[in-house]
């Protein structure tokens, strides 16, 4: 199903394009700029769908310039041919010769003029370059409709360049492709918009369509906010030749590495030499261990590391399995750690072990964007920085100089939603904040205030609330969970849990907000100095919260002193994160209760409980699961007691009672419970048959007036009808339900029920009989279904 903003875009584009094709049209229907993670492959399924229904089945090209790009988007059009009424094909070559026919494979030339119409052409723009001289019209007809995937890249050069020692004039793809399809229209899809006087998105499409930025995504929840965080590591060389390199490599041109490395040859080699210094990696391969562990024990997910080179990226993976030798795995299947890149036959043995062909790297792929699997890092130089989706993907560290739309969409393989993931990290090694900040010129104003936000920021809001928590325990020492001690911190959550729950209820809500809102700013920050130092006061209030929100009955197992030590010792070893919550019966040595039964025992302990405040939050959520089973299958009772439940609380919560009265007053209600259910049980009933002597003696005259033999003869009778006569739907059947009304009447007036209490006895047998029908399964080979006529037998 489409989000608004692609249906909404999708609209607008479709309308363009029926006046771009017009025989008045300029054949420019425009550029839709979705921000990457915002859905803009399937934005094309859902605009080519549209094409097909309104435009008489025109012919599509989708125009990718990566071979990896145009499978990744063939395969997401591939998955939705029942919308597009159509398959999708790839075109393998630009024209068919006999050799290519007899190999099964697919020539753009022809896929265009085996049709008169309809057909979804995949290819690469690589394949619209001439071989000498001019670029042929491959078509000329004009119902064709060309989707130009990440429109910033690849589309310009419609002025020709000469090469000064030639004198050979060169094009570039724009002009190229329009040779090709002289009469096709044209729409751009991007999410990082170019707008400079000689390059110009726009200028080669036409007008913008449809701007989904950034900022509205994050505001949508589409996306998350983008961090920066400055770790640059310098090394062997000196101030003054650093600045020479910090020029030269403005000047190489990213993205285009190999065409780069002839132009700029001695730049690069200079700065792929000082990046790549054995120092330099041993202490790079240190520092990304120690932020990725720090960070994995705050929020689990993966990392991606962009290194400059690819004798780069596998001296850097040897220097971080030196450290982690766990991690590595020679398996393809295997391994926590792996380096992902093409590779060459000529390449040196250390490279070739890490390259490998389409199979491996979409094993990597699939095993990386599993979050169960165990591989969490990746090391790339070029692959997997465009177009490829992680959502558990929450840091990139980033090694290798870049600028412009490329810098822009490598740091958006962060800023995926996935599960409580508060934003995504960019850790930068080598220096890329200025181009950072030159890349936004080309985003909205208020994308350049969201996107590659400054550590400092994540770190003063992690501040901000930490002190806002601290000041709400002022008056609560919980320094022993700074000590050594496993059980002096487990007891600190403990007495945490009492204080906060001696707040008042608004105060103890503003506490479990500000908790979670301090644990999602630090897991952004948990990488940095400060972050490490609030560490600890970080996971003791997640800690307070997270057993405030999970404390309850759990099983009923009562574990061993032995087991109960290894618990705390394990929950402590892993610094309590926020999915950890201390056992509260296992650390006070309490008898783990049995809502069904809640023992004497149990009740004494909870009475003589030190932290009086938790006492009366265990028993109120004891007595709360206690009513919550006792509601699904005896109305009148659980309501009965809920309403003392509830008038005890609010006695407390409005200070008419101490927590020691109140403690008095909820084991008082769990006596009457205890003592209600033996007298139930000596009466020798089903639970169904209970059920309808409860309501039959909720008034106490009731039972004044009739004798007990009789009003169990009528509870059995009536458990025994309406179990034969009930139907799943005689809720919502008025002839039903009348009918259900006559039954139960009768059998009230047979056994000479009080008729000042029948009116009230009826409608209650009636809620009950409700809820006996939503169980109706438990007793299926019992029941028979009233005729249409809504018959019911007596």
């Amino acid at each position: 199903m489409a989000a608004y903003h692609q249906y909404y875009a999708v609209k607008k584009a479709v309308s363009n394009t029926k006046q771009a094709v017009a025989v008045e049209g300029d054949r420019k229907i425009g550029v839709i700029w979705h921000t990457q993670g915002s859905g803009k492959s399937f934005s094309m399924v859902f605009y080519t769908g549209a094409l097909v229904k309104e435009l008489n089945n025109p012919t599509i090209v989708v125009v990718t310039d990566r071979n990896d790009l145009d499978d990744q988007l063939f395969s997401t059009f591939a998955k939705s041919s029942d919308l597009l009424r159509q398959e999708p094909k790839q075109a393998d070559v630009r024209k068919l010769t006999d050799p290519t026919k007899q190999a099964g494979q697919n020539g753009l030339f022809d896929l265009l003029n085996e049709r008169e119409s309809g057909g979804i052409i995949f290819t690469t723009i690589q394949k619209f370059s001439p071989l000498e001289g001019e670029m042929a019209a491959l078509t000329e007809r004009r119902n064709v409709i060309v989707i130009v995937d990440e429109a910033h890249r690849s589309q310009y050069g419609f002025d020709a360049k000469t090469d000064l020692e030639t004198g050979v004039q060169k094009f570039g793809y724009a002009k190229y492709l329009r040779d090709a399809l002289p009469n096709a229209s044209f729409i751009g899809f991007t999410g990082t918009p170019i707008e400079f006087e000689d390059k110009s998105t726009p200028a080669v499409f036409g007008n913008y369509i449809d701007v989904y930025d950034m900022t509205q995504a994050v505001e949508d929840e589409a996306t998350v906010k983008i961090f920066y965080e400055n770790r640059i590591i310098r090394l062997d060389v000196d101030e003054s030749e650093w600045a020479k390199i910090d020029k030269e490599f403005e000047d190489i041109i990213e993205g285009h590495e190999e065409t780069a490395r002839e132009k700029y040859k001695s730049q690069w080699s200079r700065l792929e030499a000082v990046v790549g210094s054995p120092n330099r990696l041993k202490m790079l391969a240190k520092d990304i261990v120690e932020h990725y562990e720090t960070k994995s024990q705050s929020m689990a997910g993966k990392a991606m590391i962009v290194a400059m080179s690819r004798k780069i990226a596998v001296n850097l993976y040897d220097e971080i399995i030196a450290i982690r030798p766990e991690w590595h795995n020679d398996d393809v299947d295997k391994g926590v750690i792996k380096v992902v890149m093409t590779g060459a036959a000529s390449d040196e043995e250390n490279l070739q072990k890490h390259t490998g062909g389409k199979q491996r790297r979409d094993t990597l792929a699939n095993r990386m964007k599993d979050p169960a699997d165990e591989l969490q890092l990746v090391i790339v130089r070029d692959m997997w920085l465009t177009g490829f989706d992680v959502p558990p993907m929450h840091t990139m560290y980033i090694d290798k100089p870049m600028k412009g739309h490329n810098l822009m969409q490598a740091i958006t393989r962060v800023n995926r939603v996935f599960k409580d993931k508060p934003g995504g990290a960019i850790v930068d090694y080598i220096g890329i904040f200025e181009s950072l900040k030159k890349a936004l010129r080309q985003y909205t104003d208020k994308d350049r205030q969201t996107t590659g936000i400054d550590m400092n920021v994540a770190v003063a809001l992690m501040e901000e609330k930490l002190e806002v928590l601290k000041g709400i325990f002022h008056k609560f020492n919980y320094s022993a969970y700074m000590g050594s001690s496993n059980k002096d911190r487990a007891m600190a959550i403990i007495g945490g849990m009492n204080f906060v729950l001696g707040l008042p209820l608004e105060e103890q809500k503003e506490f479990k907000q500000f908790a979670m809102e301090l644990a999602k700013a630090h897991v952004l920050v948990s990488g940095t100095y400060e972050g490490k130092e609030a560490k600890a006061h970080v996971d003791y209030f997640k800690s307070v919260r997270a057993t405030l929100q999970k404390l309850g009955t759990g099983d009923n197992k009562k574990r061993s002193k032995s087991e109960i030590e290894a618990r705390v010792d394990q929950l402590l070893e892993k610094s309590i994160i926020s999915q950890d919550v201390v056992d509260v019966f296992d650390t006070l040595n309490i008898e783990r209760p049995d809502v069904s039964i809640l023992s004497e025992q149990f009740l004494e302990e909870i009475r003589h409980l030190q932290h009086k405040n938790l006492a009366v939050e265990m028993l109120k959520k004891l007595l709360a699961g206690k009513l919550k089973v006792m509601e699904r299958s005896n109305l009148v009772k659980s309501e009965r007691y809920s309403e003392k439940l509830n008038r005890a609380l609010n006695k407390y919560r409005n200070q008419s009672l101490t927590n020691v009265q109140v403690i008095e007053e909820l084991i008082r209600l769990a006596y009457q419970i205890k003592k209600e259910d033996e007298q139930e049980n000596s009466l020798g009933l089903s639970k169904d048959e209970v059920a309808f002597y409860t309501a039959l003696t909720d008034n106490e005259k009731v039972k004044e007036m009739m004798a007990d033999e009789t009003l169990i003869l009528i509870a059995q009778e009536l458990t025994s009808k309406i179990r034969a006569n009930v139907s799943v739907d005689w809720t919502v059947r008025k002839d039903a339900q009348a009918a259900m009304r006559r039954l139960v009447k009768r059998l009230l007036k047979e056994y000479g029920y009080p008729p000042f209490q029948q009116k009230i006895a009826l409608e209650t047998v009636l809620r009950q009989a409700e809820l006996m029908s939503s169980n109706v399964s438990d007793w299926k080979s019992q029941q028979q279904i009233a005729d249409p006529q809504g018959t019911y037998r007596d």
